[in-house]
């Protein structure tokens, strides 16, 4: 096959090519610049900013094949940073890694490697396309500590069947690293990028405070009655769920229960009070048919934690799905609510507020 690889630069698409290349596909890298080239070379850990370009190059120069790179600077500014922001000024928080796949790397290159003449499009992400009865799957990776199905579930059908993911398989990270070594790949010892991609420092707020100004107005912190506890400095620095850097002193420790960003207050209460029984989720998409029915599947409504069991409802005149848990969970409005059928990803959207 003719594959377009999508190359971030790290170890990950590196060994993604790489294997590609080995099993006898004519393989073509392409590397997304979102980011300012000049600005991006002095950022650290980050994704496809100027040293990764590079990277991902000179990985293409190893093995020998194409490489492209794509300047999406304004089209990640307007669908990933500035919903960021946007969200956040709602009171939500957000996951551009979800936003980012469903625009610049699913429809971008989807886009390229069709113009290319390629036949599929392959990832990095750490997850399995397994072909079903009525056509290609979105599961789990075989490693579940590196699993992204969840940051992958709002795919469409039609993408998923153009894409692949050759690491799904992987047992973990350290196999991954072994194979950059047996390929000669120059970036096998890369570390990992761990702040968001746009955010290296870590420092998110200052970020959307500069994209929204409004985030970063004075506000009450109440408590669930509406008291007034004392006051914040920005709600665009917090999320539901956060039990850091309040600032009030009670005598018990408290934590953000919701965010109303008409109001500009942060509501705060004890952990007890945070988990929900039953959540609302929007912006739905299915990759499998839709219940007609309550049906027992598994959630995550975060990335990092294993699905737990629910009950979920399609609710098609109102386009959105409604999950009972069976353990009440902290859910944060504007993260994603992800439902499995065991391994396999049925459908997602993302939370609601109350």
């Amino acid at each position: 096959m003719r594959i377009l690889v999508a190359m971030s630069g790290g170890v990950d698409s590196s060994v993604v090519a790489g294997l590609l290349k080995d099993a006898g596909h004519e393989v073509i890298g392409a590397t997304l610049q979102l980011y300012d080239h000049g600005a991006a070379v002095r950022k650290k850990g980050a994704c496809c900013a100027g040293q990764d370009i590079h990277d991902a190059r000179s990985v293409a120069d190893a093995l020998d094949i194409p490489h492209y790179v794509l300047d999406r600077e304004a089209r990640f500014r307007a669908a990933v940073i500035e919903d960021f922001a946007d969200t956040y000024a709602r009171g939500e928080t957000p996951i551009p890694c979800i936003r980012c796949n469903q625009t610049v790397k699913f429809q971008d290159l989807l886009s390229l490697a069709r113009d290319l003449g390629c036949e599929a499009l392959a990832t990095g992400h750490y997850a399995r396309r397994v072909e079903g009865a009525a056509g290609p799957e979105l599961h789990r990776a075989a490693d579940p500590l590196r699993d992204q199905s969840y940051f992958l579930a709002m795919t469409t059908p039609a993408q998923l069947a153009f894409a692949r993911f050759p690491l799904g398989d992987m047992p973990d990270k350290a196999a991954v690293r072994r194979e950059a070594a047996r390929l000669g790949i120059p970036v096998a010892e890369k570390p990992d990028s761990q702040d968001i991609c746009f955010v290296p420092s870590g420092h998110y707020a200052e970020t959307v405070a500069r994209l929204r100004p409004e985030t970063a107005e004075a506000g009450e912190v109440v408590d669930l009655e509406g008291r007034v506890l004392g006051t914040h400095h920005g709600i665009g620095r917090y999320t539901v769920g956060q039990g850091r850097g309040l600032g009030v002193a009670t005598g018990e420790r408290l934590y953000v229960a919701a965010i109303d960003a008409t109001r500009r207050r942060v509501v705060v209460g004890p952990r007890a009070a945070l988990p929900k029984a039953e959540v609302v989720a929007g912006e739905v998409n299915w990759l499998s048919s839709p219940p007609i029915a309550p049906a027992r599947v598994a959630v995550k409504l975060r990335g990092r934690e294993a699905p737990r069991p629910a009950t979920l409802t399609w609710d098609a005149a109102a386009g959105v799905m409604r999950v009972i848990l069976d353990h009440p969970n902290v859910a944060a409005p504007g993260q994603a609510c992800v439902a499995y059928d065991g391994d396999r990803v049925i459908g997602a959207g993302f939370l609601r507020a109350a």
